[in-house]
């Protein structure tokens, strides 16, 4: 009897280091993030959306033909450009790791653009900002409302102003080069 009982108290023993060990995994994960989950996507996303309206940005100043559309393309470039480094130093501290290429579907958006030109390209330039920056305001927004950690919520508020700045500036470039997205 003692000798088939052994070997199920030896696979009960091995089962509770596995469970232990697992279990301490996971604090060690949860720990290397500072940040919740919903901070954390919001961080990454917005790494991504910024790094993308950079590269968009430098195309529409080059291939503009609308002078106001090429300066907006500038100050994307300027403005989420300086966005981005602060993001990138608030992820650092909270141990979220970015993205240094764009995604699939960013690269596919600047493929459609690089074919275009003249009024076409900056109407879909400037749809494609519309967008974007309802999306960009709504979310920090959103995460400047009810963001968990503290220090990715004040960037977000800090960062909600320029956003909406760039939504009205690109609502007025809408009339003015005709989209179909006005609002």
């Amino acid at each position: 009897m003692r000798m088939r009982t052994l070997p199920i108290v030896t696979t009960a023993l091995f089962a509770c280091a596995v469970a232990l060990s697992a279990q301490q995994r996971d604090k060690t994960t949860t720990a290397s993030s500072t940040a919740g989950h919903g901070d954390e996507m919001f961080v990454k996303e917005a790494a991504m959306g910024g790094m993308a309206e950079v590269e968009l940005g430098k195309l529409a100043a080059q291939k503009a033909t609308n002078e106001r559309v090429k300066a907006f393309g500038q100050k994307m470039v300027s403005d989420h450009g300086s966005a981005n480094d602060q993001l990138k130093s608030v992820a650092g501290s909270k141990q979220i790791a970015l993205d240094t290429s764009l995604d699939a579907k960013h690269k596919a958006t600047i493929s459609r653009l690089q074919g275009m030109s003249g009024a076409a390209f900056d109407r879909a330039y400037i749809e494609d900002m519309t967008k974007d920056h309802e999306k960009d305001v709504a979310a920090f927004r959103r995460e400047s409302q009810s963001g968990q950690d503290a220090e990715i919520k004040a960037f977000a508020a800090k960062t909600l102003p320029t956003l909406e700045e760039h939504l009205k500036m690109v609502r007025d470039l809408q009339r003015e080069v005709g989209t179909s997205t006005g609002n």
